[in-house]
């Protein structure tokens, strides 16, 4: 996958990024939330908090590709047996 990536796929969201900002969402022009959801529909956690994680997961994952180290899973904690994170 070396070059852009598509984007634009969900229709009046954009999701953008910036070096001194972070993640930023909005929707028809609005801005909005990222949000975990579970199955259920049960918002596990919502904000800025969940940009920021998202953006470093990605990046460490990014950087980690750089260095050599690429198809690497790159996590933000430890996933428990049980499926819940440390």
């Amino acid at each position: 996958m070396i070059g852009e990536q598509p984007t634009g796929a969900l229709p009046g969201i954009v999701i953008c990024a910036t070096s001194h900002e972070g993640l930023q969402v909005f929707a028809n022009g609005r801005r909005v939330r990222l949000a975990i959801i579970d199955d259920d529909g049960s918002v596990l956690a919502a904000g800025d908090d969940v940009a920021r994680e998202a953006e470093a997961v990605a990046l460490n994952n990014f950087r980690a590709t750089m260095i050599g180290k690429g198809f690497l899973r790159t996590l933000s904690k430890p996933i428990l047996p049980s499926g819940g994170a440390a």
